[in-house]
């Protein structure tokens, strides 16, 4: 027997799996969680340049002018976490939904008998 919540989740599912599944809405919807691990790394980066700028060049004996390739690579790493984090928990929620629809069907074919 589907719980209330089961069947709630069943046609809410099926309301907003299309629009949920696309690659736009993926990268939108994961961007918030991803910003809360990227943006501390850009902080810091950037408190690092206008505090101390000769910091960098002192430690590593590069220029400061990779400053630029460090913060392409963090919006491609906060780009990739944003689409698979959501496309994780899109795929769970897709199976979660086919295994309560098969829940459902077996239910129903038990009933007609």
């Amino acid at each position: 027997m589907l719980t209330e919540k089961e069947k709630q989740f069943i046609t809410r599912w099926e309301q907003v799996r299309e629009k949920e599944g696309t690659v736009l809405a993926k990268l939108l919807y994961g961007l918030p969680m991803a910003m809360l691990f990227g943006l501390p790394i850009l902080l810091f980066i950037a408190v690092v340049y206008f505090v101390s700028p000769d910091w960098y060049t002192k430690v590593s004996n590069r220029l400061s002018s990779s400053l630029g390739t460090i913060i392409i690579a963090v919006f491609i790493c906060i780009l990739f976490y944003a689409y698979f984090r959501m496309h994780y928990k899109w795929e769970m929620n897709e199976q979660l939904y086919h295994e309560l629809k098969r829940k459902a069907n077996k239910e129903e074919e038990s009933t007609k008998k």
